[in-house]
């Protein structure tokens, strides 16, 4: 499964590109949602992990965009924050985003969302170790 990743905090998109390789899939990372909206149309990842509060075009923008190109408009989006208040998953539900999950990242929830959206095709994700 080819899977993007948009966070502008590079340690943060790396430890999330090693869990995610480690599980067999193709990982791309934009810096920034601007990033993410040519990488998503450039490259179609069958997934998009999208940090919420970035410079230059923050995740929601982003996500509003890529709702609106029929190439790419079902792509799973999951939106990854630091802000854990109901009204912020209501905001990134709202914008478009299939799924929701705070930071610090808990990689169990990001192999559940791994299972949960690979295509039928992609065998299930291994056990998280």
């Amino acid at each position: 499964m080819n899977v993007l990743i948009v966070d502008d905090v590079a340690d943060n998109a790396e430890l999330l590109r090693r869990f995610i390789t480690r599980r067999g899939h193709t990982v791309f990372v934009a810096s920034n949602g601007l990033e993410g909206v040519d990488m998503t149309l450039a490259h179609r990842p069958d997934m998009i992990f999208m940090d919420i509060s970035m410079p230059i075009m923050s995740g929601l923008e982003a996500t509003q965009i890529i709702r609106q190109n029929p190439n790419v408009c079902n792509t799973p989006i999951i939106a990854l924050t630091a802000h854990a208040m109901a009204q912020d998953r209501d905001d990134c539900l709202k914008a478009g985003c299939d799924g929701f999950a705070t930071k610090p990242i808990d990689f169990q929830d990001i192999n559940g969302f791994l299972v949960e959206y690979a295509p039928e095709s992609f065998p299930p994700a291994r056990s998280v170790s």
